[in-house]
């Protein structure tokens, strides 16, 4: 089971504070919420986790909020949040104890990384241990899932919900996950549908069959392929997702290795896999997720 990590967020912008708790709350956090600096340093006898700290702030700023967290708490991790225009200060509260700094817009996939790498490293000793799969997947309940009914015109609807770039507010982001899980009637995973899948739905089958080896030289004119994946498109519109999907994802176990992650997906030419607990299915891992694994590797 994960742990249940509980964050403060400290930033005197309404919006982004309850945008942020309902992003990370999703994501299995347990988010304390604070407008200042003082209502922050106020806040610590709820014992968080971790601190996730903006830099610009009135009354108390994030550096005089920083040192106060500090004294009260020297081994507490602190994320600060900053502008572009505000790198130099973000960077000059790592001289003061923070553990990291993130700029705005932020993603909050990238964000919750931190916040569990932030978590973990307090909890854990000085020992650098690899990420277990269940500790970088996206859970389960964060995917998009339909069942194999659906038609591809509805799928395409959601899918367009899932695909585009989310700005919640002006400083954070939440990005789409570009494919769905197809789920049966007793929620077992039936395949997975991906933009590639709809790509080669529009296709005529004459154009996806084997061609004979003098084939290969021919030229199709402009007139070819007018109006084809339009037409591809409309007659396959109530389609089922079903028909079109594909296999599921190799399964690998939540408690496996990052190297077992990735030698899966390299072997395999797999952009995601499907990530199992005790024989159900938990979450997706995906290649991006592995990439903000590169990244903490490369910060350790």
């Amino acid at each position: 089971m994960r742990e249940t990590i509980k964050v403060l967020m400290v930033d005197d912008e309404k919006q982004f504070r309850t945008t942020t708790e309902k992003l990370l709350n999703r994501k299995g956090f347990q988010t304390i919420l604070a407008a200042s600096g003082e209502e922050a340093t106020a806040k610590l006898s709820e014992q968080p986790d971790v601190v996730v700290l903006d830099i610009k702030m009135g009354g108390m700023d994030g550096h005089q909020t920083l040192r106060e967290i500090k004294a009260q708490f020297p081994d507490m991790p602190v994320i600060m949040l900053t502008g572009h225009g505000a790198l130099r200060s973000a960077k000059e509260a790592l001289g003061e104890g923070a553990y990291d700094y993130l700029t705005k817009p932020c993603d909050i996939d990238l964000l919750a990384s931190k916040i569990r790498d932030a978590y973990h490293q307090r909890h854990l000793d000085d020992s650098f241990e690899e990420r277990r799969v269940m500790g970088a997947m996206v859970p389960l309940q964060e995917y998009t899932t339909m069942n194999g009914d659906t038609t591809i015109r509805e799928a395409v609807a959601t899918l367009k919900e899932s695909f585009a770039l989310k700005t919640a507010t002006s400083r954070i982001m939440e990005t789409g996950h570009r494919s769905i899980l197809v789920m049966d009637n007793q929620e077992d995973l039936e395949g997975i549908l991906t933009i590639c899948d709809l790509l080669e739905m529009a296709m005529p089958s004459y154009l996806k069959a084997p061609k004979p080896s003098t084939a290969d030289s021919i030229q199709y004119s402009p007139m070819f392929w007018k109006n084809m994946f339009s037409q591809g498109i409309l007659a396959n519109a109530e389609t089922k997702i079903r028909d079109v999907m594909s296999p599921p994802p190799p399964v690998i176990d939540g408690t496996a290795s990052i190297m077992e992650a990735a030698y899966t997906m390299v072997n395999g030419n797999a952009r995601r896999l499907v990530v199992a607990l005790s024989g159900r299915i938990a979450g997706v891992i995906r290649e991006q997720d592995l990439f903000f694994v590169i990244e903490r590797i490369l910060r350790a």
